[in-house]
């Protein structure tokens, strides 16, 4: 007989690419998850690892059992998930993780909602950014991530995972209640092209390459003249008229500092898609459904629903 935990630690070491690495994400200590290994390549009689300077490579033999191990272990969580729904009172916990604006427009409201609706289940919330996400739900430490696809977060193809469209939502530029596009319903992206940009850090997320990569699609190159770390700050420095941003819809701002959505009209209007991403073969985990209907029930109605 396998142990399936020991499956799973193979394919984090190839996940993260040292056994170091796997072992942080499993809250062990590499000399465990070392013992492991060998235990395993014992049981089945075919080397697992090799040496590679001072770090470790997966042998032929292992990339073949992680490629059996993915359908093993999604078998497994579909084996959970019956389980549980045999389960009397499920108090969970259930945990979900999203980026920031997710947590905020989507993820909070939806645990709000089921707190509401079974007081006696523990639900845990986590912010982080989609490939911190995706190493959670790999490392089974949380249970519906909503993320951002990226071509590395995580590649469609990814056995691993089981991706599902949650809404489409578009960009606004906002802008101070005294501004001249504040009057307008909407405006093209291109009518902020003299305008004072102010972006979110480039090393906290992406967002700051995306505006750019927006304004460029509209014809110009943004001049930023100020730099946040807190979608908060940036409401302050538009609401005192310093600039202009974009946000996605999800994003919301302190109510004390007031600042005008202008929609954006015209040919590729910037959008972004969100998706729901679980383990493959957890969907049917009656709590993690219940999660997933909570979310889906949380789309504002200033975003376009995926279907359900």
């Amino acid at each position: 007989m396998i142990d399936l935990r020991r499956l799973h630690m193979l394919r984090l070491v190839h996940q993260y690419g040292t056994v170091t690495s796997a072992a942080a994400a499993l809250h062990l200590t590499p000399s465990a998850v070392s013992h492991h290994l060998r235990e395993l390549a014992r049981e089945l009689k075919v080397p697992l690892l090799e040496p590679q300077g001072r770090k470790v490579r997966l042998t032929p033999a292992a990339h073949l059992l992680i490629g059996h191990a993915d359908g093993l272990l999604a078998k497994w969580e579909e084996t959970l998930a019956d389980l549980e729904s045999h389960r009397a009172g499920a108090a969970g916990p259930l945990r979900m993780c999203g980026f920031t604006t997710a947590v905020g427009g989507l993820v909070a409201p939806a645990a709000g909602t089921l707190l509401r609706d079974d007081p006696g289940l523990a639900v845990e919330v986590r912010e982080c950014d989609t490939d911190v996400a995706v190493g959670l739900l790999a490392a089974g430490e949380t249970d519906i991530a909503v993320i951002e696809p990226t071509p590395d977060a995580p590649p469609p193809g990814d056995p691993r995972f089981d991706r599902e469209p949650l809404l489409e939502e578009a960009y606004d530029l906002i802008v101070s209640p005294g501004h001249p596009l504040a009057h307008r319903g909407g405006a093209r992206l291109a009518d902020a092209a003299n305008e004072v940009w102010i972006s979110v850090e480039s090393a906290i997320c992406a967002h700051h390459q995306q505006v750019l990569t927006y304004c460029a699609a509209a014809g110009f190159t943004p001049r930023f003249a100020h730099h946040a770390t807190s979608w908060s700050v940036i409401w302050a420095l538009v609401a005192n008229g310093l600039g202009v941003s974009l946000v996605p819809r999800l994003a919301g701002g302190p109510s004390d500092q007031p600042v005008v959505r202008v929609p954006l009209t015209g040919d590729g209007v910037p959008k972004r898609l969100v998706l729901t991403c679980v383990r493959r073969g957890s969907r049917g985990n009656p709590l993690i459904a219940r999660g997933l209907r909570a979310l889906h029930d949380a789309v504002p109605d200033r975003c376009t629903r995926a279907a359900a």
